[in-house]
């Protein structure tokens, strides 16, 4: 296969291990995006008024495709976060209901759980998982064990950001469907990077972006909900959708997406970003970049002096890891990292642990890994940090 690494606007200094915080485009993606924003210009109305009907409708039909659902069954948003506070808000949660969780997820979502079960006098269960990870029994068994008669709602990664672990979802929301609990999922980092049939998932409400490893441009991700359910979702915004003089078959779209203007380039970047990954063999580019992890993941633990968090294996993990490490100073540490090897890289903070999460995308090699383990090689030299 080639090397597709110049098809990427990345600063080609940079040793860049973090595609999994913000994502990446690629130039012919972003070259869509910027044709569908100048169209946008050049007859604003025309192209508002035609939005969803015609332009929206076939970015939909392609990512509905993808993802095995209802195109119907799901809206864009510009991130997580704003598709969450949407359906979050509208749970009206009462006095002592129960949020069961665990202590590994993303921190934005953790806060906006937090800031609504303060108002409702609901409790967000964090349940312990153990690490090492070992089997999905393993995870499911002490997650259910956080189960309690006032439990609502089930709401778990489907790939934790700063553990960077692959979690069992569709077991889970079998056994939380099961006992009656309704199940939201935070897919932010599945789409482009494990393969996602939310048919056999069978999720209440999944989250996913787009603009991560599906390599739209920033801003575009998608909020799917069960037809059952579509009822209960008010918009955060209300516009032209309410008491619509022209409603659709949905009052769930019509609330969430005539919200009034806005440009909504990136969302129609969707066809764009499935081609390139289909005409570049992405299945195989892919597994590629698992494999990569898989091999390196033991051998950046052993540099450091620590040890895996999970089994190596692709259960638990996909084109990311979370290593341990001890650094005296964490911030000090990235900064370093950046400004003395120009390696982009994250440190996330779990129950005040630290890890370096390693992101491999398709431009990367073993090339970026080796000059990340040189790093820090020279840096336990140096004693600049209390590697163990």
């Amino acid at each position: 296969m080639k090397n597709i690494k110049s098809d990427f606007l990345l600063d080609n200094t940079i040793t860049f291990l973090n595609h999994g915080s913000f994502g990446a485009c690629p130039k012919p993606v972003f070259d869509d995006y910027q044709q569908w924003q100048r169209k946008l210009e050049f007859e604003p109305v025309q192209f508002i008024i035609k939005q969803s009907d015609v332009f929206l409708a076939a970015s939909k039909t392609a990512l509905a495709t993808y993802l095995n659902c209802d195109k119907n069954d799901f809206v864009y948003t510009v991130n997580p976060s704003t598709a969450f506070n949407l359906v979050i808000k509208n749970l009206l949660l009462k006095s002592g209901d129960e949020v069961l969780t665990t202590n590994q997820e993303y921190g934005a979502m953790d806060r906006t759980w937090r800031y609504y079960c303060k108002k409702a006098n609901a409790v967000y269960k964090q349940q312990a998982i153990s690490l090492p990870l070992v089997s999905k029994e393993q995870l499911i068994d002490e997650f259910f064990k956080g189960v309690t008669s006032k439990t609502k709602v089930v709401f778990i990664s489907h790939l934790t950001s700063p553990t960077a672990l692959l979690f069992p979802v569709k077991e889970i929301c079998e056994i939380a469907k099961q006992k009656g609990l309704m199940t939201i999922v935070d897919g932010a980092h599945i789409p482009g990077q494990i393969a996602l049939n939310l048919e056999q998932i069978q999720a209440d409400i999944y989250v996913g972006a787009c603009h991560k490893w599906l390599l739209t441009p920033k801003g575009c991700s998608f909020l799917y909900v069960k037809k059952e359910f579509q009822h209960l979702l008010d918009p955060l915004v209300i516009s032209w959708g309410y008491e619509s003089e022209n409603p659709g078959h949905s009052q769930f779209l019509d609330y969430n997406e005539y919200q009034g203007t806005r440009d909504i380039s990136a969302f129609l970047t969707v066809p764009k970003a499935l081609e390139y990954l289909t005409s570049n063999n992405w299945n195989e580019r892919s597994k590629n970049c698992r494999l990569l992890i898989q091999e390196n993941y033991p051998i950046l633990c052993d540099l450091l002096q620590t040890k895996p968090i999970c089994t190596v294996s692709d259960e638990f993990l996909g084109q990311m890891c979370s290593i341990p490490i001890q650094p005296k100073n964490p911030i000090r540490l990235k900064e370093k990292l950046f400004n003395d090897f120009k390696i982009e890289i994250p440190i996330t903070n779990f129950l005040n642990n630290y890890y370096l999460r390693v992101s491999i995308q398709a431009y990367n090699s073993q090339e970026d890994i080796d000059t990340l383990a040189g790093a820090i090689q020279q840096l336990k030299q140096q004693g600049e940090f209390n590697w163990k």
